[in-house]
């Protein structure tokens, strides 16, 4: 890494993220290199945003074309782009429902948090039930709904009207309901939580559950959502419907892109002066969607993350007697946590240090968000890397 960008960031950069000595330059596919043109296979591209890899063709030259046409313009006039998106996006959906765009998974969840608010105001309802190892992001309304603690620390007072119950417990969720409870927000699957998966029943008797209550069931589709997990949306795998969806990350393949999808009764409680984002909705990441959504159909993706995830598990569920401090494998198309018993972060390293790049969340599970287009070949060249980190780990 060149010392100049070191220099670089160490005088005007805020230092709130914790960086490796490593500057990317380029991008294609499920490969990215560096400035001295060291290549690396990414199985955690963008954060889960690269969900077709790196700079897809598709995307690539749809912003292209769109940047020299027309590139941004407020919300009040309609672009073609931002219409087409919210069709397709509503059309993947079993159920009907009308789209809210804005920039992130942290505002799509803001959005989600005040269309409780705003449809429980009338009843005296405002509490939301989140679940504990959950992720819903960083400004003050999403962290507050986030459970966990160390994410909130020094942040106090937090938002109220939170209330946190263990995941996959429906016996709790019920318990926590009272008549302030306006709204369930969970993630189907919880991402940055470690790869946690509902146990078989728990979605539907949730939806069950929040109907019987009158109550709204939001889904956290951030991490999730987008094909990431063979379906369209993760809760299309537990064949339930919801009132309100959160998406963000691979919506655009990177371009920054968020939003939130609501059942048409409810969706009408935001009228004009109630929410906003400037960009929101914007042609630009509005074509890099729709160019996303094309690439997902064209080449079958669907199909190839539910070949992916088999393929992860039998991987590393195979080599668990040879590591007996792998104490589990889930996976969910490419979702897909490795948990340890032994601290994950020099395997982080090690991998890093042989061309691969992956993460590790809640310091003991390894976390892989591949690519949905990963070739066999980068599968078994990426996993090759990793078993030998796996087989040979060091000890801190």
């Amino acid at each position: 890494m060149k010392s100049e960008t070191v220099e670089r960031y160490q005088k005007y950069v805020i230092p709130n993220y914790t960086r490796y000595p490593v500057c990317l330059v380029k991008g294609a596919g499920s490969r990215v290199w560096d400035d001295s043109g060291k290549p690396y296979l990414d199985y955690f591209p963008g954060w889960g945003c690269a969900l077709l890899g790196h700079c897809p063709p598709l995307v690539v030259d749809a912003v292209q074309q769109q940047v020299a046409k027309l590139i941004h313009v407020p919300n009040s006039w309609h672009t073609e782009p931002q219409g087409e998106l919210a069709e397709a996006l509503c059309n993947k959906l079993h159920w009907p429902a009308q789209a809210f765009f804005c920039n992130s998974g942290t505002e799509a969840n803001e959005a989600a948090i005040k269309i409780a608010r705003l449809w429980g105001k009338p009843n005296g309802k405002f509490k939301i039930i989140t679940m504990i190892d959950s992720f819903h992001g960083r400004t003050m309304g999403s962290i507050s709904a986030t459970g966990q603690p160390k994410y909130q620390q020094n942040l106090e007072p937090l938002l109220p009207g939170f209330v946190h119950v263990p995941f996959g417990d429906i016996d709790a969720v019920a318990a926590a309901i009272d008549h302030e409870t306006a709204a369930v927000l969970i993630e189907p699957i919880q991402g940055e939580g470690g790869i946690n998966i509902p146990p078989a029943g728990y979605m539907q008797n949730l939806r069950q559950l929040t109907r019987d209550k009158g109550m709204l069931l939001m889904l956290d589709e951030v991490q999730s959502g987008m094909g990431r997990v063979g379906e369209w949306y993760a809760h299309q795998l537990d064949a339930v419907e919801a009132d309100v969806v959160s998406l963000a990350k691979a919506l655009a393949s990177g371009i920054a892109m968020g939003g939130v999808l609501a059942r048409p009764e409810v969706a009408a409680v935001l009228k004009p002066g109630t929410h906003a984002a400037t960009y929101g909705g914007n042609p630009i990441s509005a074509v890099a969607s729709l160019a996303t959504i094309r690439t997902i159909e064209k080449e079958g993706l669907l199909a190839r993350s539910k070949n992916l995830e088999e393929l992860f598990r039998k991987r590393f569920t195979a080599l668990m007697p040879k590591c007996p401090w792998i104490t589990e494998v889930r996976a969910r198309g490419v979702m897909v946590g490795i948990q340890l018993s032994i601290e994950g972060a020099p395997i982080v390293k090690a991998c890093l240090e042989k061309g691969l790049l992956i993460n590790c969340t809640h310091q003991t599970v390894i976390r892989l968000l591949p690519a949905m287009n990963l070739s066999d070949a980068e599968f078994e060249e990426g996993c090759s890397i990793l078993e030998e980190a796996l087989i040979n780990p060091v000890v801190s």
